[in-house]
């Protein structure tokens, strides 16, 4: 199964050295990033024998097409990849959630949308859930300063998280205004409030804190058929917004594409 990768920042040269290490019944096929020059530089550093090309161009080199991209360039990206029916993983899962649009569209061309699970331990246990009835899913994000500069949200309100000497609420309301206003931050909420009650009912309290080094999720949810709550503390990636396991989710994802075995929900 070929596999092209949407954008080189932290993620996709993660998955794309992965892939080139060798994945069963996976093969790197090609890639897409707004600098061609500075990609390829990085591919053939790492020994990587593939063309960068246009992201419109992706799909017919490809089955299935990571998205990794910053949320502005989200729908240029995914739409040829939809058009032509083919599998898309996507990591902006906030973007996503702004353009309920693209799932319509996915339905009607025949792609398939995958969301990863990224750094959001107990995803399944919420899908499961959701099954039954939800009455509320709460999420607490803490992140070291640096992860947080520059959000629109931040901006908008002049708030700033430079030299904290203790933690500081930034945010607290819905997914979906957190996705808006924190469109590199929180795609883990996206993705849960898509698994779970949906984005007006599911919400998060987001917090700049000097005293972490790693990026904290904490997820409590309550429904007729459990109670849970669910904490991680995530190296970050060489993006201080974004969590190493993210990567790696990305690949356990797509093993799964072409695994005898498929072990969660």
């Amino acid at each position: 199964m070929k596999v092209a990768i949407a954008g080189l920042g932290a993620i996709g040269r993660a998955v794309a050295a992965r892939l080139h290490g060798g994945i069963p019944g996976l093969a790197l096929a090609a890639v897409a990033a707004p600098r061609a020059d500075r990609a390829r530089a990085w591919l053939d550093e790492q020994g990587i024998a593939v063309p960068v090309v246009a992201a419109d161009a992706l799909p017919s080199l490809a089955e299935v097409v990571v998205e990794a991209v910053p949320a502005a360039a989200f729908e240029s990206v995914v739409r040829p990849s939809i058009e032509a029916g083919r599998t898309l993983v996507v990591l902006s899962s906030g973007a996503l959630l702004q353009r309920p649009h693209i799932v319509e569209l996915a339905k009607a061309r025949g792609a398939r949308l995958i969301l990863p699970s990224g750094g959001l331990l107990g995803l399944d246990a919420v899908l499961g859930a959701a099954e039954g009835a939800i009455d509320k899913v709460h999420m607490v994000t803490r992140k070291p300063p640096q992860g947080l500069a520059g959000a629109p949200h931040l901006v908008k309100n002049g708030i700033s998280v430079e030299g904290l000497k203790a933690p500081l609420c930034v945010f607290s309301g819905t997914a979906r205004e957190a996705v808006a206003g924190f469109p590199a931050n929180v795609n883990v909420v996206a993705t849960l409030s898509l698994a779970g009650i949906g984005p007006e009912r599911t919400t998060i309290e987001i917090w700049a804190d000097p005293g972490v080094t790693r990026n904290c999720h904490r997820i409590s949810v309550e429904s007729d058929a459990a109670r849970f709550s669910v904490e991680t503390e995530l190296l970050p990636s060489d993006n201080p917004k974004t969590s190493r396991i993210v990567a790696l989710s990305v690949v356990a994802a797509l093993r799964k594409l072409s695994a005898p075995l498929r072990i969660g929900t």
